[in-house]
């Protein structure tokens, strides 16, 4: 069962800095026990596949992971020589994230229009048609380290979205939101609704689901001994979205002893099926004492 996977445990970098930083960082994720270190792909942040580039000499054991990248932004012919490359310069070490992105402001600052979510998705599939058809032609140079590719994440909450991640992806990232407008701002979904979500993949896994893992991006780390004081907290950046006693239920938000968080993770897996989680880049240190109960 999904459940009874191991955990794996990532950090999302998303705080750009320079090259000296930014070394310093990586180390300390894998120094810390994480178990992969990603680039995100948003404006303002650090180019993905440098950073990973990078981040592959000064590590020697974390997975290097997108997380995700916006799709729409890439030819996949380039991006297939960019996957391929990163891959080899890291030695196998990359996990390609990919997303349909969901942004509207950085493809205006980009110059780009905004595509319908049916014409953003439709650009991820051809995108991944055509990255496995690199991966298999011996012409293709760099080659990927495994003829197959590195292992596919595809994140995302619509049907056709996790429809696309059910029949490719080799981890499927939930991103635990509800469905807003498209271009809207997203907002943490509660228990049920990431229950029927992951009932939708598991449907479409069918056997599959045995060698997929499920991945949950965390939004909200607090640990404290004080849990109803962490939960007041947030309750206050939620403004009227939740009170304290629901945003306690969210499984994007992470508020208690360390001890208290490992037991909601160990919830969130036997529950959803979730056992491989991305821990956002400031959380980084705060989250860390709860590796050691789940080791």
């Amino acid at each position: 069962m999904t459940g009874e996977k191991p955990f794996r445990f990532g950090i999302n970098m998303v705080v750009p800095g320079s090259r000296a930083e930014w070394v310093e960082k990586c180390r300390k994720v894998e120094g810390l026990g994480y178990d992969v270190l990603s680039a995100a792909d948003h404006l303002g942040m650090a180019p993905p596949f440098p950073a990973l580039v990078l981040a592959g000499e000064v590590t020697s054991r974390v997975k290097l992971n997108t997380f995700v990248l916006n799709a729409p932004f890439y030819n996949p012919v380039l991006l297939a020589r960019d996957v391929t490359g990163t891959d080899q310069f890291t030695d196998g070490r990359l996990e390609l994230g990919l997303g349909a992105g969901y942004v509207k402001e950085e493809f205006e600052a980009a110059g780009m229009p905004f595509p319908s979510a049916r014409e953003r998705v439709d650009h991820l599939e051809r995108t991944i048609t055509e990255l496995k058809r690199r991966y298999a032609d011996p012409e293709h140079k760099p080659a990927p380290v495994r003829s197959e590719g590195p292992p596919l994440l595809l994140g995302g909450r619509g049907d056709r979205m996790l429809g696309l991640a059910a029949e490719h992806a080799d981890i499927i990232g939930f991103m635990g939101t509800t469905k807003t407008p498209d271009g809207a701002p997203l907002v943490a979904a509660a228990p049920e609704e990431v229950d029927e979500r992951v009932a939708f993949v598991r449907a479409k896994l069918g056997d599959r689901e045995a060698r997929v893992e499920f991945n949950l991006l965390c939004q909200f780390v607090k640990v404290t001994n004080d849990r109803a004081g962490g939960l007041a907290e947030l309750e206050q950046r939620f403004g009227d979205q939740a009170p304290a006693e629901a945003i306690g239920e969210l499984p994007v938000a992470l508020v208690g002893t360390a001890a208290q968080i490992a037991d909601q993770l160990r919830a969130h897996r036997e529950r959803f099926g979730f056992s491989y989680f991305t821990i956002l880049e400031p959380f980084l240190d705060e989250f860390a004492p709860v590796l050691e109960h789940l080791r």
